[in-house]
């Protein structure tokens, strides 16, 4: 059976691959144009140490060390490392890839630096059981790096309403918990750093960091066409810009144009799969190291649209007035952010605590709903589930999604693995899984 629907590549490929590696020379390379480093997760508020200054560059925790993941020899050296300095084997894999190379004392891209560059500060926030406890082994490890950490898992933004969800006003109170650690966050850049605190690169950052997750979003809306102009092996390598940079003018832009090029896309019929027959979705991080299990559903005609994932790590999103999920609201200019500073903190915050992802860190129902939303919405066939050993905050309640989204009337195929510890992947048996889940959507091959 030949292809149903034209294809083409990405125009914006070789741009994205450019950003990427350019996030990573820059921190690398900091100290030599006078600027700063600092470290901390994907998720953390990240508009906030752009206030110390436009030559500050970060280098966010997990997207580095599933590139670590993707580097299986070097991996497995990190992993290695970790466990004879005495750290458990089932805690996170991005924690033990991470701390693996801060003991090798090696850089994942050593054309940029063979040694690995010691930030200047910690900035973290605090919604995953390991956010907190990551940073204070690289505490132990960097004794001369002062650590700040914010506590946001504080309240949800959602409750589950049987098979679907509705989203909730957070609490006044829990807001104001959050910005005032931020305040207590800006006091302690300015006593790390020496520099003086700049309210409007505040202002600025908060505005991209939701221009950013706004079009990132109305991004995965496109994947509801059919055919899907992308796939989710595509959206790995586009997602991440927003775990890198989401509150820098470069993302925000990059993503405003990729919605562009996507909605072309859409509007001419092209595919990301031409021989797409059945849409599925999946969950939480890939195994990185063998991610050409998504190729592999591609010989069936089989397309993953996305995932929770790729949708809602870096995406933004509302309830419609039709019922629809679709991209967050966000201001039409800076100007329209206030100027105060914990006004404006406390518009940031609100707006970040309504993150997808954060929210089945209260409860597996949460994601449920979220997920059977998605497949709704979506069109989708089938879903798979990554029983993922490597993170224990997106896997919790995860036995609890595969028969909440079987009630919904909705195959689901699970497989074990480890996002970032290829030890723990078996590719042969997923394959044989993918098979059988294949044969159950009544799929062959097509080669």
């Amino acid at each position: 059976m030949g292809d149903l629907y034209p294809t083409e590549p990405l125009k914006l490929w070789g741009k994205a691959k450019e950003l990427r590696m350019a996030f990573y020379e820059n921190y690398a390379r900091a100290h030599e144009k006078g600027g700063l480093r600092w470290a901390g997760g994907a998720w953390t508020l990240d508009a906030i140490p752009r206030g110390l200054g436009e030559d500050v560059w970060s280098i966010t925790s997990e997207p580095y060390s599933a590139s670590i993941a993707f580097n299986k020899e070097f991996s497995v050296r990190c992993m290695e490392a970790t466990e004879k300095y005495g750290l458990a084997r089932d805690l996170c894999s991005y924690m033990r890839n991470y701390w693996g190379g801060v003991i090798l004392d090696e850089y994942c891209f050593p054309e940029y630096s063979k040694k690995w560059p010691e930030p200047d500060f910690i900035f973290q926030d605090h919604i995953c059981c390991s956010h907190a406890k990551w940073y204070q082994v690289v505490k132990d490890l960097e004794p001369k790096v002062p650590l700040f950490c914010v506590d946001v898992g504080c309240a949800p933004a959602m409750k589950a309403e049987g098979e679907d969800f509705e989203y909730v006003d957070i609490p006044d109170h829990a807001v104001k918990y959050v910005v005032n650690q931020c305040l207590d966050g800006i006091e302690f850049l300015e006593k790390a750093t020496g520099r003086p605190y700049q309210d409007e690169l505040l202002r600025k950052a908060i505005h991209n960091h939701m221009r950013s997750t706004s079009w990132w979003a109305k991004t995965c809306e496109l994947q509801r066409a059919r055919p899907a102009p992308l796939d989710e092996k595509s959206m790995y390598s586009l997602y991440v810009h927003g775990t890198l940079g989401k509150a820098s003018q470069w993302c925000a832009d990059f993503y405003e144009e990729l919605y562009q090029e996507v909605k072309d896309r859409v509007d001419r019929g092209i595919a990301a799969v031409p021989n797409e027959r059945v849409r599925v979705i999946s969950d939480t991080q890939p195994p990185w190291a063998f991610l050409k299990v998504f190729r592999y559903l591609e010989e069936f005609g089989c397309v993953s649209v996305g995932s929770l994932y790729t949708f809602g790590l870096c995406g933004q999103w509302e309830k419609k007035a039709d019922g629809s999920w679709g991209a967050r609201s966000f201001p039409a200019s800076v100007d329209d952010l206030p100027r105060d500073r914990e006004a404006m903190l406390a518009e940031y915050v609100r707006y970040e605590m309504n993150k997808p992802e954060w929210q089945h860190f209260y409860h597996p129902k949460l994601k449920s709903a979220m997920m059977t939303k998605i497949a709704r919405d979506w069109s989708v066939d089938g879903i798979m589930l990554h029983y993922n050993r490597g993170c224990e905050g997106l896997s919790l309640g995860i036995a609890e999604n595969r028969l909440a989204l079987q009630k919904a009337g909705y195959p689901v195929m699970t497989f074990e693995g480890n996002m970032g510890d290829e030890r723990e992947f078996d590719e042969a048996r997923t394959n044989a899984r993918i098979d059988a889940f294949m044969e159950t959507l009544g799929l062959k091959k097509t080669g």
